[in-house]
């Protein structure tokens, strides 16, 4: 039983065993042909690197950009500019590098050593500040030969771009920063750049920035060109991306706060106005705090000749409690009126004692009225106070979220 076991496979080795050795042929001429194919291709005598596809012939090379954003790190607005990092994919024909396929060869893929060899164009971000290429642990570049003479490079990126924040509204606002592509040293006579047709910008939504939503109305402007006086005229593309800014933090960390605080402020209204220290010492807490979170709240942000909507705000609040304080002041002269015309109706006698003055009926009369008058206007102002500053302050309330969060100036 075991030997027929052993000639059976013995039978199954040597019938498979020429397949194999097929396939492995057809795999070593596959690699073989790939390397005559990229020897051919990007030998020196035939190609040149340094030269354009389209030079001999004196017309244009068409360069189409797709830009694939990983993510968006950070969004300054003191330094007006954001950090990114992106693969830059980048398409265009070179009739030079057509090739004939073989059978099972879609493409040639090139590795960052052989990349160097193949003509690549110069594209830059015109408003980048800094960028950098990843290179760990290899060059992060790829490209790719089709046999048409289509060449695809793809190139890692992280760069700050800068960005021209409008910040009327902040921190309701929204902003738009550009993407903007140009040619450094190949004219429109050489270069010309145009967008992915299809999908120009895709993001990873998993990796945006959590203080603003995109927007995927992206706004594109193609085939625009920019003139260098007499360096000529290149070709350049660009791309705004919408950023709402989400407000949830700014909510939690400024509004209420300073809503709370200008409410505390009317709390006074409701104290005796006899009782000084406290009205006075409620009134200097709130603006002191007030001016602390003002100064915090605007120390992230640039020094702009227009006011911001955080200004607004702010200044408000302040106005508010400041005004308490002065409610009270006001209530404070009625309410010493008072005392000095009581203290009027007294006499102190050498020994310390205080007796009544001997006036007239019609006298006492009318001292008692006004003292009367002077408690009853004191009380008065308090009572209105309470009603009239809540309801300012809902009707501007009302008025700031309007204007700013549906209307926008920014």
């Amino acid at each position: 039983m075991y030997g027929l076991r052993n000639i059976s496979i013995v039978f199954i080795v040597l019938t498979t065993l020429p397949y194999f050795l097929h396939c492995q042929h057809v795999l070593n001429s596959y690699n073989k042909t790939r390397q005559e194919v990229l020897k051919a291709l990007l030998n020196e005598s035939r190609y040149d690197s340094k030269l354009s596809p389209e030079f001999e012939d004196d017309i244009p090379t068409n360069v189409t950009i797709q830009i694939y954003i990983m993510s968006i790190n950070t969004l300054t607005e003191v330094t007006m500019d954001y950090t990114m990092t992106i693969f830059l994919r980048q398409k265009w024909a070179d009739k030079r590098l057509a090739y004939q396929p073989v059978k099972g060869m879609t493409m040639l893929e090139l590795n960052s050593r052989m990349i160097e060899k193949v003509w690549v164009p110069d594209t830059i971000f015109s408003n980048e500040k800094t960028a950098n290429f990843h290179e760990v642990t290899v060059p992060n570049r790829l490209m790719q030969l089709y046999p048409n003479g289509t060449v695809f490079y793809s190139v890692r990126v992280s760069m700050t771009l800068s960005c021209d924040m409008k910040l009327v509204a902040y921190p309701l606002d929204s902003q738009h920063c550009l993407i903007a592509i140009e040619s450094y040293s190949y004219s429109t006579e050489n270069v010309v750049f145009q967008w992915h047709p299809n999908e120009a910008i895709r993001m990873m939504s998993d990796r945006l920035l959590p203080q603003f939503f995109f927007s995927d109305d992206v706004t594109f402007e193609s085939h625009c060109t920019r003139t260098y006086g007499e360096s000529g005229t290149f070709s350049c593309l660009e791309a705004k991306l919408h950023l709402t800014r989400n407000n949830g933090y700014y909510i939690a960390q400024i509004f209420i706060p300073s809503i709370l605080i200008v409410a505390l402020s009317w709390v006074s209204f409701w104290v005796d106005a006899e009782a000084t220290p406290a009205r006075v010492s409620l009134g200097v807490l709130t603006v002191l705090t007030i001016t602390t979170q003002s100064s915090g709240a605007r120390s992230a942000l640039p020094r702009v000749s227009y006011i911001k909507a955080i200004d607004v705000w702010m200044s408000t609040c302040l106005i508010f409690v400041f005004a308490s304080l002065l409610e009270y002041a006001c209530v404070n002269v009625l309410t010493r009126k008072r005392r000095s015309r009581m203290m009027s109706a007294l006499q102190l006698e050498p020994d310390g004692m205080l007796v009544t003055k001997s006036l007239p009926a019609t006298n006492i009369r009318k001292s008692g009225m006004v003292v009367f008058g002077h408690s009853k206007k004191a009380k008065m102002v308090d009572k209105i106070s309470r009603v009239t500053f809540p309801a300012t302050f809902v009707i501007f309330n009302v008025g700031f979220w309007t204007y700013f969060k549906l209307h926008n100036p920014g």
